[in-house]
C-alpha cells in the first residue's frame, strides 16, 4: 500500500469504480437479448422472469454470485464448509430483497487440483444453507484446471432461482417519506471487503492468530465468521403490506446498496452511530488508518440487512426481531432529497 495515504480497496486489488462503469456499459449489451418474459435490467439484485408467460401472475428470480477472496480465508483456517455456506446465503438475500423464495441452487468449484476433501466439505455447508431455506441443491460443476488457478487456489460461484408472486413483488416502490430504516445484524465481513482486511489483518498486519480487541475471537475465526441468512427474519412477513423495500449490504456497502431500491426524489438518511460498529471493523480500520467514508463504502459495519418500513408498524418490527436475536436497530429514516442515500452525523445531523 502506498505509505503515505489511507489504504483503500483499489490500492489492496478491487475497484468498485471500475466495476459499477462495466455494469453501465453491460446494459445496452444485455438489452438486446430481451425476451417477452424479461422484467428486470441489470442493477437489480436480482433479476426477474415472467413465468410460465409474459404478464403473469408469478415471477421467476435468479442471482449468482461468489465467494471471492474468502476463499483464502478458508484455505487460512481450514473452514470449508462455511464457505459453502456463505454462498448459498449470499444467493438467497440477493433474491429475498425483492420478496422471492428460493427453488434450487446450482454451484461451481474451480481448482488447479481437486482436493476431494475440501469438495466435499463446500458442498457439505451448501446443503446446511439450502436445507434451511428450502432450497434444492439440484447441481453444479467441479473444474479442475491447472495452469488457470494457481496451485492450491479454490474458486466458489453459486446460482440460485427463486420464486414471488407479481402481487407481492418488494420493489421498493411503496418507499414514501417518514418511512423507517431498521438495520439487522451482520455476522461479520459476510462475503466482502475480503482483500482490503486481508492486506490489513493477515499479509501486514498481526495474523490469523492475533486477537480481536474486547472479544474472546481471533482474526481467523472473525474473518471466517459465517454470511448471514435473513430469510428466517422475514420468511412469514414478506407480504404484509407495511414492509416498503429490502436491502442486503454486500459491495458497496450501506450507501450503494439501499440506493438500489429507494425511488427518485427521496433519500435513506442513515445516522453513523445508531448502531455499535462490532470490533473487528474497528480493529481494520484502526490498524489500516483506512478513512470512514472508506469503511462504509466496502464493508457492511455490522449491518448486513435493511429494511424500509412504514413508521407506524416500524417498532413492532423491530420488537420481534430483537427479540429473534436479529438485532433490529433503527438507524435513519426517509426524507425528501435529491440523493438517494447519505451518511449523517447521529448529533448534528450533517453529512
Amino acid at each position: 500500500m502506498n505509505p503515505n495515504s489511507a489504504p483503500s480497496y483499489r490500492e489492496a486489488g478491487v475497484d468498485l469504480e471500475v466495476a459499477d462503469r462495466l455494469v453501465e456499459r453491460l446494459k445496452p449489451l444485455a438489452a438486446q437479448t430481451r425476451t417477452a418474459g424479461v422484467e428486470s435490467g441489470l442493477g437489480a439484485f436480482g433479476g426477474f422472469f415472467s413465468f410460465p408467460e409474459p404478464g403473469g401472475s408469478r415471477l421467476l428470480i435468479s442471482s449468482i454470485d461468489g465467494v471471492g477472496t474468502k476463499m483464502k480465508v478458508a484455505r487460512l483456517t481450514g473452514q470449508w464448509a462455511s464457505a459453502g455456506y456463505d454462498i448459498v446465503a449470499h444467493c438467497v438475500d440477493d433474491v429475498l430483497v425483492h420478496g422471492g423464495r428460493p427453488l434450487f441452487f446450482l454451484d461451481y468449484i474451480g481448482t488447479s487440483r481437486l482436493e476431494l476433501a475440501i469438495a466435499e466439505a463446500l458442498v457439505a455447508g451448501m446443503c446446511e444453507a439450502c436445507r434451511e431455506a428450502g432450497c434444492a441443491l439440484l447441481g453444479g460443476e467441479t473444474a479442475e484446471m491447472p495452469g488457470v488457478y494457481l496451485e492450491g487456489e479454490v474458486d466458489l460461484v453459486g446460482c440460485i432461482v427463486g420464486t414471488v408472486e407479481r402481487a407481492h413483488l418488494i420493489s421498493g416502490d411503496r418507499v414514501k417519506e417518514g418511512d423507517v430504516i431498521l438495520g439487522l445484524a451482520s455476522g461479520g465481513l459476510h462475503t466482502n471487503g475480503y482483500s482490503l482486511a486481508r492486506r490489513i489483518l493477515i499479509d501486514e498486519g498481526p495474523g490469523i492468530e492475533a486477537p480481536i480487541p474486547g472479544t474472546d475471537l481471533r482474526v481467523g475465526g472473525a474473518l471466517a465468521a459465517r454470511h448471514r441468512m435473513y430469510l428466517p427474519a422475514v420468511r412469514d412477513r414478506l407480504e404484509e403490506p407495511e414492509l416498503h423495500a429490502m436491502a442486503h449490504i454486500t459491495g458497496g456497502g450501506i450507501p450503494g446498496n439501499l440506493a438500489r431500491v429507494i425511488p427518485e426524489g427521496l433519500c435513506a438518511q442513515v445516522r453513523r452511530g445508531a448502531w455499535e460498529v462490532p470490533p473487528l471493523f474497528r480493529m481494520i480500520q484502526d490498524l489500516g488508518k483506512v478513512a470512514a467514508e472508506e469503511m462504509y463504502r466496502v464493508f457492511n459495519m455490522g449491518i448486513g440487512w435493511i429494511l424500509v418500513l412504514d413508521e407506524e408498524a416500524a417498532g413492532g418490527w423491530r420488537d420481534a426481531l430483537q427479540a429473534g436475536g436479529w438485532g433490529g436497530v433503527e438507524i435513519g429514516q426517509i426524507v425528501a432529497g435529491a440523493e438517494r442515500v447519505t451518511m449523517v452525523d447521529p448529533v448534528s445531523g450533517d453529512a
